[in-house]
């Protein structure tokens, strides 16, 4: 009977320390651990899949489609004017802007006529104020955006907003949870007073850059305001008050007339999503301009005007989707109002999450303790399955949320507390070498640790290493013309397998493979003393090889449809653009306890990376940086390209082209033209740029356009480039000129 009772004393006081440890991370370090909660959330959204909206909202879409028949976006007022009054002639309910005008038509023929002191008799419309009046005589909420920084830039002007907002229960301890914002982006004046209402559209991601929950009220001035969402839900509730209520760790609901809506402590609803994207209904911009869509579709319903353009920059990452149009979010948000389907996270939870763990560590452990180990990881999956059956049940049924990751934690922990304590002091030290050999692709870091195991080869350090970063070109094409998977897959083998051979015989170690792109580096984890030229030969042996693939895979009957679109298009089946940079980097071991890699990070391997996509930019094959270019002791023909700032970098850098092998002409080469010729080219080319950076445009421009107009020319792009640049310097004299070109995009 002691035997009995210490063993289960034993088992009960393993399950208590289990419950302890995962109680301790749940309530002390939640924050480090929420984003693998998100995550598994996320798939249960993705397993239950769409469930229909309420139909009450329609999107219009200032789509691809619109844009290619309107022109850039923004469009003239007139424009924006005329859908608006299309839209209400079609009996729209309530029209909201996912836009914000924030500064006047820069078509606008008024403006046209001013800045020109054209002298008319004629009455020259205004766009701004025919738009100011459309608004003011259609339903339309006007959307704005408040700065959440403090940034050097703050307008100071407050939307006004026809409601009252009444804070119950608010104290000093729950003052300050609301998001608080700095300042705001409003609409022009003119636009702001003639629209009737409006409201705020920032959508803040979490940690992990997913947007699950969207702010409903943000304090600006000690006043609140509302989301456009929740103004439009106000508007077409013809409520005029809005009561925020407060327990003592913030918000814990909204009220808008008959809509009781759960909040998170900082004022946020945690959006249901119906689906993926385009789960509403979405109408053409183009259509409504052109009343070419169902009136039926917009009778009585709310209209959300926003994009799914990829160029307008309005894609967001959502539970269903990395690439998530913007406008949608607010649609979700109002249709979980309106249905009053919410999932939620109220206080109490943690307390019942407690003691969800709780029961998880102590049946665990027990079932370990007196079931047969066959018998019992049987069970442990049923319960593991039937507990997240109940999560997924609780969270679309009851509209509760209770947190995935930490009972998961807690089964695998007592799973093993029950089964082996001293498993990892007894595993022989092979058995740990193949563990973490298991994480890593580097031949040369597993010889490194095989030869050594008490070495620190993983550990980080900080080393000079040359990085180096490859994309195929038309890879979207080439992989659309393929048959099918299969044959994609044969394809981008024979393209990885050479090019990895060759970093291999370079001695450089292959980081990762990104899709169609590959990462190495050079001089880590062993010194590799000549790195840049390493680098730079493996480069070119690279592209030479992608040469004679092309050839290979022309006469490859497996890929003939591919060769067949690339003759259309006028482009090589095989192209490659590669960025080489050397730097300072952090090399070792990262990630996470369950999967780690040998890697490098730092500004060294972002600038690599910058010079890669750059390839496309410049018209060349391979960019390397000032850096790697001052530590090349081989003969390589040199074209300089650029001196720069990347974004995320203040420093200028300046950027070469290798052109091929310094030969002396003899051997193969990478362009068909002769040495006496490429020399010719690139000695006159540099002679412009040097004119060009001397502020010499117009000399300069002369000798770039002689460049361009040759058909042997060995760079199609580049001589473009300054020829635009310089016309531009012509017509906008520079003050200051240095010569370098900022960008503000990853190029």
């Amino acid at each position: 009977m002691k035997r009995y009772i210490k063993k289960f004393l034993i088992y009960l006081l393993a399950s208590l320390a289990v419950f302890v440890a995962i109680a301790l991370f749940y309530i002390y370090i939640p924050k480090t651990l929420e984003t693998f909660d998100n995550r598994l959330r996320d798939y249960m959204f993705v397993l239950r899949g769409e469930v229909p909206n309420s139909n009450s909202v329609v999107i219009i879409d200032i789509d691809d489609k619109s844009l290619k028949n309107v022109g850039q976006w923004p469009w003239s007022r007139d424009t924006v004017s005329e859908m608006l009054i299309n839209l209400t002639n079609a009996g729209v309910g309530i029209i909201g802007f996912d836009v914000v005008f924030a500064e006047e038509d820069r078509t606008n023929p008024v403006k046209f006529i001013e800045k020109y002191n054209i002298k008319t008799d004629k009455e020259i419309p205004d766009y701004d104020r025919l738009f100011a009046y459309t608004i003011s005589q259609t339903p339309t909420v006007l959307g704005y955006q408040f700065q959440l920084t403090k940034d050097d830039f703050i307008e100071n002007r407050a939307p006004d907003i026809p409601a009252i907002f009444i804070e119950k229960n608010l104290n000093e301890h729950n003052s300050e949870m609301i998001v608080k914002a700095y300042g705001t982006i409003l609409n022009t004046p003119l636009i702001q007073e003639n629209g009737y209402t409006s409201g705020f559209f920032n959508n803040i991601p979490d940690e992990s850059g997913v947007i699950r929950s969207v702010p409903l009220v943000i304090k600006y001035e000690d006043q609140i305001y509302p989301s456009l969402a929740l103004e439009i839900v106000r508007l077409a509730s013809q409520a005029n008050r809005v009561t925020v209520n407060y327990n003592d760790i913030g918000v814990t609901d909204i009220k808008v007339a008959d809509y009781t809506i759960p909040t998170d402590r900082y004022g946020r609803i945690l959006v249901n999503y119906r689906g993926d994207k385009k789960n509403f209904k979405y109408i053409s911009a183009i259509d409504i301009l052109n009343n070419t869509f169902d009136p039926k579709d917009i009778e009585g319903a709310i209209a959300l005007i926003g994009t799914s353009a990829a160029g307008l920059l309005d894609l967001r990452a959502t539970p269903f989707n990395s690439v998530y149009p913007g406008v949608e979010v607010h649609a979700n948000v109002i249709d979980n109002i309106l249905t009053q389907e919410y999932i939620s996270k109220p206080a109490w939870v943690d307390g019942l999450n407690l003691v969800h763990i709780l029961a998880l560590s102590i049946l665990t452990v027990f079932i370990f303790a007196y079931v047969p180990l066959y018998g019992a990881v049987s069970a442990i999956l049923a319960i593991l399955a039937a507990d997240n059956y109940i999560l997924y049940k609780t969270l679309f049924e009851d509209g509760l949320i209770l947190n995935i990751f930490f009972p998961l934690v807690t089964i695998v922990l007592a799973s093993i507390v029950s089964l082996i304590i001293n498993y990892f002091i007894e595993e022989k030290q092979t058995q740990a070498i193949k563990n973490k050999f298991a994480s890593k692709v580097s031949q040369e870091v597993m010889e490194s640790l095989l030869k050594d195991p008490d070495s620190n080869t993983f550990a980080a350090t900080t080393r000079e290493v040359t990085v180096f970063f490859s994309d195929v070109r038309n890879f979207t094409n080439i992989s659309e013309s393929m048959p099918n998977a299969n044959v994609l897959i044969e394809f981008l083998n024979e393209y990885m397998d050479p090019m990895t051979e060759i970093v291999i015989e370079e001695h450089g170690t292959v980081d990762k493979f990104i899709g169609d792109a590959i990462m190495a580096y050079w001089n880590a984890p062993g010194d590799v003393p000549d790195h840049a030229d390493r680098a730079v030969i493996a480069t070119m042996r690279q592209l030479y090889k992608v040469k004679e693939l092309n050839e290979v895979v022309k006469k490859d009957e497996r890929f003939q449809d591919t060769i067949k679109m690339c003759k259309e298009k006028g482009i090589p089946p095989l192209d490659i653009g590669i960025g080489l940079n050397t730097g300072e980097a952090v090399v070792g071991e990262m990630g996470s306890s369950r999967r780690s890699d040998y890697t490098i990070i730092g500004d060294p391997v972002n600038l690599g990376a910058r010079l890669e996509s750059l390839c496309k930019y410049y018209g060349s094959k391979c960019n390397i940086s000032d850096f790697t270019k001052s530590q090349l002791e081989g003969k390589y023909i040199y074209r300089f390209l650029d001196k720069v700032t990347v974004k995320g970098q203040s420093h200028p850098v300046q950027i070469w082209q290798i052109v091929d092998y310094d030969n002396d002409g003899s051997g193969e080469k990478l362009y068909d033209v002769t040495r006496q010729r490429l020399d010719e080219e690139i000695a006159t080319y540099h002679k412009a740029v040097d004119l060009y950076q001397n502020s010499s445009f117009k000399e300069a421009l002369e000798i770039f356009k002689e460049l361009d107009e040759r058909e042997d020319k060995t760079n199609i792009k580049i001589y473009k480039i300054y020829i635009e640049r310089c016309e531009h310097y012509i017509e906008e004299p520079p003050e200051d000129f240095d010569g370098v070109f900022r960008w503000t995009t990853k190029g």
